[in-house]
């Protein structure tokens, strides 16, 4: 049994240092600014935004650095927001953070739960909640950041602070560095992030070297046929019937082309064709996601896909080759391993050697890709968000606790923000050494 190297006084919601806890000076210095960091946590929670719509987030975090000080820029790949403290000679290391939320309506129960509807990109009414935990990176990038403003003895070179839009679409970080994010400000020496989740018990930390998270493309795939009478299908092209063998002939592609050892998956999210039980419709949309590590595999399923799709048609005698778009793509997050090591080693002595695993790589996706395969040597560490009884039980029980995206999610927000500033004051303090 793991005993928590941080015990959490919740009558008091500060941190006492145990045998191996974190230097007493930290520790006070991050129970001083929590107070404000719930503040802001509990505001941005109640407020979420949708992604490339986060203007009023990116100007609550924009206005919080100006209020330390930070050389802040706004309107960066749309919305993003893009911070420096320079402080003598030294590396450039980034920090980044997302801001956006999810269509999800909150089921939480919380006094502070989200209530915000609005019109999604396509004019429809939708619920909005910080699902994937947004809300958590952007109020302890922000107490990171009290901190090292404070203390500038400890560290030099420049702290490069990026709020980035659209993570959950997958394309803001694309949009930042098309909008100059690595020539109009600093080209980060070494870049880190921190994704929270419930596969941890708050106070952990995780890492994976190397390929950590997926690639991830989303396909639309449309297939045409020759509509009709239900009751006379000789006289049609059922794209129905074509999407039906091209759903199962995908399934193809990892079972049978892709070595067993290179994960990989191709998952058919949505279909849609028709309108009535008499009529035979003139086309049928799929919407797949695609993911892998290798981007030699990533590559492959992308080119079957496209092949298999244009194959089934062509059996079906379809009147027109479907249409095959990738509409979203982010690379597979490659953590490199020796960066991983250095931030680990540091993190051990902070917050103790029985809370910063080494974990197993996971299939979900983080657009914070695009900086590692921009250059940019990466880190991205999982943070423990779950109560660590009811992580307990969890394990026991076999059911597994609301994940990310789901309407159900609640951190254990308040163990889970120290260890979140502790780990990203460590790192940062530590890279910029």
């Amino acid at each position: 049994m793991k005993l928590p190297v941080l015990t959490l006084l919740l009558s008091s919601s500060v941190f006492v240092c145990g045998a191996d806890a974190p230097p007493p000076d930290l520790t006070g210095q991050v129970n001083a600014v929590y107070p404000k960091v719930e503040q802001l946590y509990m505001d941005i929670h109640q407020h979420p935004e949708l992604s490339m719509h986060e203007t009023e987030t990116a100007a609550k975090l924009a206005a919080q650095l100006r209020g330390l000080g930070y050389d802040v820029t706004t309107g960066v790949g749309g919305t993003g927001v893009v911070a420096l403290l320079k402080n003598g000679a030294g590396p450039t290391v980034m920090l980044r953070t997302e801001l956006d939320a999810l269509p999800v309506e909150e089921k939480t129960g919380w006094s502070f739960a989200s209530r915000v509807h609005t019109k999604d990109d396509s004019g429809v009414d939708v619920p909005v909640m910080h699902a994937c935990g947004h809300d958590i990176h952007m109020a302890a990038l922000v107490g990171t950041a009290t901190l090292l403003a404070r203390d500038r003895q400890s560290w030099h070179g420049t702290l490069m602070l990026v709020g980035q839009p659209a993570e959950e679409r997958a394309n803001g970080a694309a949009a930042m560095l098309k909008d100059g994010l690595f020539t109009r400000f600093p080209k980060p020496d070494m870049a880190f992030a921190m994704h929270d989740g419930n596969g941890l018990p708050a106070g952990e930390v995780g890492f994976a070297p190397g390929f950590s998270l997926t690639s991830a493309d989303s396909v639309d795939i449309v297939i045409y046929g020759r509509g009709g009478h239900g009751a006379a299908p000789q006289n049609t092209v059922d794209p129905i019937v074509i999407a039906a063998r091209t759903v199962l002939a995908l399934q193809t592609i990892v079972s049978r082309e892709i070595n067993p050892q290179d994960p990989a998956i191709i998952t058919v999210g949505s279909i849609h064709g028709g309108t009535k039980h008499n009529i035979i419709p003139e086309q049928v949309k799929l919407q797949l996601t695609v993911r892998a590590y290798k981007p030699e595999v990533r590559k492959h399923l992308l080119e079957a896909i496209s092949r298999i799709a244009r194959a089934e048609s062509e059996a079906g005698n379809a009147p027109r080759p479907p249409d095959v778009k990738v509409v979203e793509s982010t690379p597979a997050q490659y953590n490199d391993p020796k960066l991983c090591e250095r931030i680990a080693a540091d993190l051990r002595q902070t917050l103790g050697t029985a809370n910063v695993v080494q974990i197993a790589p996971a299939t979900p996706s983080d657009d914070f890709a695009e900086f590692s395969a921009a250059g940019v040597p990466t880190a991205m560490f999982s943070l423990g968000a779950a109560d660590p009884e009811k992580f307990a039980e969890a394990q026991k029980s076999g059911v597994p606790l609301p994940s990310n995206h789901s309407p159900y999610f609640a951190p254990d927000y308040n163990p889970t923000l120290h260890t979140a500033i502790l780990s990203e004051t460590t790192v940062m303090m530590e890279l910029l050494r």
